[in-house]
């Protein structure tokens, strides 16, 4: 029996529409990675690939860290500045109710009136007491 029906391959083209001509494909071209792998995995280059791998693995690590650092320090310097704006505001309030004018005020309620005397000097010679 012969076969009538020949299913011909589709052309492979790049989005440049040359067929072939993509960047991975330069890319092998020029570093020729078979001729690598001819005889299988190159065993002596094992060392380098894992000290690389460590390497990157190491890199994302540390930018991982760096941005949790940075996202930690400035949630803590919002909260330095909500705190800064409450000191703030209780030293005004303080200051503001530790006036003469504002203690007499409140201590009226208690039946306690300001003084109308100054207060006197006691000096105490060396051999009084």
């Amino acid at each position: 029996m012969e076969n009538k029906f020949k299913i011909e391959p589709k052309k492979q083209s790049s989005p440049k529409g040359e067929p072939g001509k993509s960047v991975f494909s330069g890319m092998e071209k020029h570093l020729n990675l078979e001729g690598y792998f001819e005889e299988g995995f190159p065993i002596q280059h094992l060392p380098k690939i894992l000290f690389v791998v460590a390497l990157v693995l190491f890199y994302i690590g540390n930018t991982h860290y760096a941005e949790k650092t940075v996202r930690r320090i400035n949630n803590v310097q919002a909260e330095v500045e909500d705190l800064r704006a409450d000191y703030t505001t209780l030293k005004s309030d303080l200051m503001y109710a530790s006036k003469q004018s504002e203690v007499a005020r409140k201590v009226k309620a208690y039946g306690i009136k300001e003084s109308l005397i100054p207060p006197t000097k006691v000096v105490v010679e060396e051999g009084e007491y």
